[in-house]
């Protein structure tokens, strides 16, 4: 390996170090990595101008990251598009690590080539990695209550899940639970971007709203759907009821919206059905978990969140 070439891979390392947050190093960063190189891949010194939008957002992360996954041998499903602004800001931190592609201007069309590709290489076995994580595996005590069944699923989907597993799962159980209406089904981040829906599912007059981290913006949503004349429902993990009560208390809606756990919540959706069908709990259950997989292979990338019960 030349000097420049370890030079490189140690400019890349330092890199992934300083993108990694709560110990991992996102799927937005390594695909935002990849069109970065891919830029530097094609031409070499770039300016910023041509690579970055008026917005601050790297060129080709949005609609054509697809195609430049997929030229890397990552399949498109990786990563729609990068939606973070942090995820751009990585890739605005890595364009100017290298200079803007100065470090390789100097090299021959085919060294700079074969570098570049090694280095994207490097990123694309990130996302490969990733894409072999295992699906979430659940071993059900068919003893235990339906309440302890769904703690089980949200908490080996925490570390994990960052709320995708909680909203689908709660808009698997109305879409079992309301057969004859329409249950939306949209990313769990897509509330990351400017969005006019109340709230993650809407049925009738209610609104529901899941998180598995309540914050101060999602009561303000709520007191939004109050000042409408619907209801708001706030839907959180158990250990998270008592800050998101608090938060609903301080902004002086506690008493015009609901604050339910999801296990709870879900859980009496599988007793209510069982009960109304004279059916076993856990096949009620096995129903809620395939709307789920189902509804999450619809519209997320990210199917190792897919739940396999046992």
């Amino acid at each position: 390996m030349t000097s420049l070439e370890k030079e490189s891979h140690q400019i890349l390392d330092a890199w992934l170090t300083s993108c990694t947050r709560s110990k991992k190093v996102s799927r937005n960063t390594i695909s935002v990595g990849i069109v970065v190189m891919n830029h530097l891949l094609q031409t070499c010194p770039v300016s910023r101008k041509e690579v970055v939008s008026p917005g601050g957002e790297i060129k080709g992360a949005r609609s054509g990251l697809g195609n430049i996954l997929e030229k890397h041998g990552v399949p498109r499903r990786y990563l729609k598009e990068v939606t973070t602004r942090q995820g751009h800001q990585d890739g605005q931190r890595l364009f100017a690590n290298f200079g803007w592609g100065q470090n390789f201007a100097g090299l021959p069309d085919a060294q700079r080539h074969a570098l570049i590709q090694d280095l994207i290489n490097r990123l694309a076995d990130e996302a490969h990695t990733w894409l072999k994580r295992q699906n979430l595996k659940l071993h059900i005590d068919r003893r235990q209550s339906p309440t302890a069944w769904i703690k089980l699923i949200v908490e080996n989907a925490k570390t994990r899940s960052g709320g995708v597993v909680e909203q689908h799962l709660v808009g698997a159980k109305l879409a079992r639970r309301f057969q004859k209406s329409t249950v939306p089904n949209h990313p769990a981040h897509a509330a990351d971007r400017q969005t006019s829906r109340a709230g993650d599912f809407v049925i009738s007059n209610i609104v529901y709203h899941v998180t598995a981290t309540p914050g101060r913006s999602v009561i303000e949503k709520c007191a939004e759907n109050i000042k409408a004349g619907l209801l708001p429902i706030l839907l959180v993990p158990e250990s998270q009821v008592n800050k998101a009560t608090a938060l609903a208390e301080d902004e002086g809606v506690d008493s015009e919206m609901s604050v339910i756990s999801i296990e709870a919540f879900v859980a009496m959706n599988i007793i209510e059905l069982a009960t109304e069908g004279n059916a076993d709990f856990f096949a009620v259950l096995q129903e809620i978990v395939q709307i789920y997989n189902d509804r999450l292979a619809e519209v997320e990338t990210d199917l190792s969140l897919q739940i396999e019960i046992r």
